[in-house]
């Protein structure tokens, strides 16, 4: 078995040790190699949990980007593996692991459109506004506040769970359903709605949450945030593993190319890294 290209730069940390903290010089990032890493601030001696990094998640690039000061603290949740990443193995890192550089761009992509966003209502709102507080890209963005005299925008609605099949195997399928992906186990149905459903796990570094969250049910960590997705085209249903994918995505055991769709049947085995996932189309009307 080859050696990790990185071994040599893995820092290990105790359950409740500091990464670092605020306010820190630093010029390293790091990747969660194994165990967790919480990233928090500290408000007047509470904690204002930011995100909890697992495996395959990075934290702390501005300071190898930019050479910035930490602008928040992280702490081991469990004893863990850091690859620390300086500026000299930058560039190794990101050759070593496709993955993690396309979620770096997709991070900064998602702070820019939101840095954008707030530009466009600061100038809509006119001059009396408050200037808005400096991007930080190491943590999430908070919301801007709106008028006392205009009624907030209802939030965001949680991601969709996965429908419960019965005792006998039936799928309750929804009238806007185009399929299900169904576990292993049978017990737990995926819907895929619209033109594109992604499959994947959360993201805590960019926030993205995909249509079919295989998070509670990978517990290996096998599939990656952006995994693969499924597109309509007409009454047909196309699966594709999304570029930077790892562990491979097999349809009835042929591993897809990334970026190539397959058509997908009533039937065929879908698997991303250690989960198995069965698809099953719409039944026609009686």
């Amino acid at each position: 078995m080859a050696s990790h290209p990185l071994k040599d730069f893995v820092v290990k940390f105790k359950t409740g040790e500091t990464v670092y903290r605020d306010g820190d010089p630093g010029a390293e990032m790091f990747i969660v190699q194994s165990g967790a890493v919480r990233v928090f601030r500290d408000l007047g001696g509470q904690e204002q949990i930011l995100a909890e990094m697992e495996k395959g998640d990075f934290f702390g690039e501005m300071s190898v980007l930019e050479g910035l000061p930490r602008t928040a603290n992280a702490r081991a949740l469990e004893d863990c593996e850091l690859i620390e990443i300086n500026s000299t193995v930058f560039d190794r890192m990101i050759r070593g692991n496709i993955e993690i550089a396309v979620r770096m761009l997709r991070k900064l992509s998602t702070r820019l459109q939101e840095a954008n966003r707030r530009v466009e209502e600061l100038m809509a709102a006119g001059p009396q506004t408050p200037a808005a507080p400096p991007l930080d890209l190491d943590r999430p963005l908070e919301p801007i506040s709106e008028p006392a005299s205009e009624p907030p925008e209802p939030a965001a609605p949680p991601a969709p769970a996965a429908a419960t099949v019965d005792g006998e195997g039936a799928i309750p399928f929804g009238p806007d359903w185009l399929g299900v992906l169904v576990l292993e186990d049978g017990q737990r149905a995926f819907p895929i709605r619209g033109e594109s459903s992604l499959i994947g796990r959360y993201d805590p570094v960019t926030g993205t949450r995909p249509e079919i969250d295989l998070t509670p049910y990978d517990t290996n960590r096998s599939v990656s945030r952006r995994h693969a997705k499924v597109t309509a085209q007409g009454d047909a249903l196309f699966v594709s593993e999304e570029v930077g994918a790892l562990n491979g995505t097999f349809l009835n055991g042929k591993r897809l190319t990334p970026g190539k769709p397959e058509q997908i049947r009533t039937g065929d085995t879908l698997a991303l890294g250690m989960v198995t996932l069965r698809f099953e189309g719409k039944s026609p009307p009686a």
